[in-house]
């Protein structure tokens, strides 16, 4: 997005910055507030809220900014926008409905605390930017149908794997090639990683052992893989996709002849990963042409013979591009990555050991559950947990281990809104056949 730039320091000679308001101050949180103040002119972060106040203002001080001034009540909070002073809240509401915000950042990997923030922010007509493909593989599509309702943008972020996916996707069909694979390059899958054998790498990144065991555990790239299939139609060919394992470094172009090719050919194409190729952590696309013509000038550019061609991005450099996903949204309502309607592929729940009847299930990348993507008509069908709502939910039966778990196999927990959500989104939408 290479005009992003430009209408960016056009906002900067105007002295009218894109203001944005973040919510969470976590690892990624204080990346994305460092690369806007020291990086992308016409663009500040006017507000943080973050439930530990403290963190806010760290993030504010180590980009730089100063000491920001704490609010506890809407006017405070807006006047401090106005006067361009950096302000921090312990309540993300007052992010999301402030006057003078253009845009909210959602980047606290919550799904319950999120939904909430991110429909607060719709009504008041704000954009809202997610690094959050956990809400997005949950309840995504009701919420993007209220967001264009609204008349606001809602994407996930560039910079990480599933926005870098989709812009080389969109870079693939630009050039007439058709895609049909959207690809994932992991360095490690293991289903029962917990945050316990992912504490001493969480700690040497001051990241959460959860969410890195969500990465580890397969949890972390079926909602990524999901929220592709859901911006683009496309499907997984079996539950929790191929995913074939390769030689540490084997070159991603040579991993070609493990995907079935009628999965690929046959349809709309399928997402999907590979653990172990190389440029990890990078993602891919393989692409079909039927042009003989083109198939030759492929051949002399050393894609190959076909029929499959090979696309790669080597790196996603995460809070990085964040911003520009802001800049796509505000100045060109330009997604990134959103859905497209009704879900294609979700994320359910199955046990990591053997579970039993009474027990209260735990979080995301905990000791309990992972995450295998699925394509969503079979989800209604067998009635399938989403393990994005899975968290809290009282298990009313056994379950062995690596069972799936359906919703009659638990008790919800009372009053949550991203349940209410769901019920909302089950009922507007009829799972896409991805045939």
């Amino acid at each position: 997005m290479i005009i992003v730039d430009t209408a960016l320091q056009q906002r900067a000679s105007e002295r009218n910055p894109i203001r944005v308001g973040m919510i969470g101050a976590g690892f990624m949180a204080r990346g994305i507030a460092l690369q806007i103040a020291t990086a992308v002119p016409g663009m500040r972060v006017a507000a943080i809220a973050s439930r530990r106040i403290e963190q806010a203002a760290h993030a504010y001080i180590a980009a730089g900014e100063g000491a920001p001034e704490e609010c506890h009540r809407q006017d405070a909070l807006e006047a401090a926008i106005a006067a361009g002073r950096p302000a921090i809240t312990s309540d993300a509401r007052l992010v999301a409905s402030a006057e003078g915000i253009d845009a909210i950042i959602e980047v606290t990997g919550a799904i319950e605390s999120a939904a909430s923030c991110v429909l607060e922010a719709i009504s008041h007509r704000k954009h809202v930017i997610l690094m959050n493909a956990e809400l997005d593989g949950t309840i995504g599509p009701i919420l993007k149908r209220k967001a264009d309702e609204a008349g606001v943008i809602i994407t996930n972020a560039d910079g990480d794997q599933p926005g870098v996916m989709m812009n080389l996707a969109r870079f693939v069909r630009g050039i007439g090639v058709r895609p049909v694979l959207i690809g994932n390059i992991k360095g490690l899958h293991d289903p029962y990683r917990n945050p316990t054998t992912q504490e001493g790498f969480a700690k040497k990144w001051g990241q959460k052992p959860s969410m890195v065991t969500s990465f580890a555990d397969g949890t972390k790239i079926s909602f990524e893989q999901a929220i592709v299939a859901n911006a683009t139609g496309m499907r997984v060919a079996k539950r929790g996709m191929h995913g074939p394992t390769v030689p540490a470094g084997t070159p991603i172009d040579k991993v070609v002849e493990l995907f079935p090719l009628r999965d690929l050919l046959e349809g709309p194409g399928i997402v999907d990963y590979v653990v172990g190729a190389a440029p990890a952590p990078g993602v891919f696309v393989l692409g079909t042409i039927d042009h003989p013509a083109q198939r030759q000038y492929l051949s002399l550019y050393k894609l190959g013979e076909g029929p499959l061609y090979c696309f790669y991005t080597p790196y996603h450099l995460c809070h990085f591009e964040v911003p520009t996903t802001v800049a796509r949204a505000v100045l060109f309502r330009d997604a990134a990555l959103a859905p497209l309607g009704a879900p294609v592929v979700e994320v359910i729940t199955a046990a990591k050991r053997e579970l039993r009847a009474g027990e209260v299930l735990d979080g995301l990348g905990g000791y309990m559950t992972y995450g295998l993507a699925e394509n969503a008509v079979i989800v209604r069908r067998e009635n399938l947990l989403p393990i994005g709502l899975a968290e809290g939910c009282r298990l009313l039966r056994d379950i062995p281990k690596d069972g799936v778990i359906t919703r009659t196999h638990v008790e919800l927990p009372p009053g949550r809104l991203a349940d209410c959500l769901r019920k909302e989104q089950d009922l507007a939408f009829t799972p896409a056949i991805a045939a």
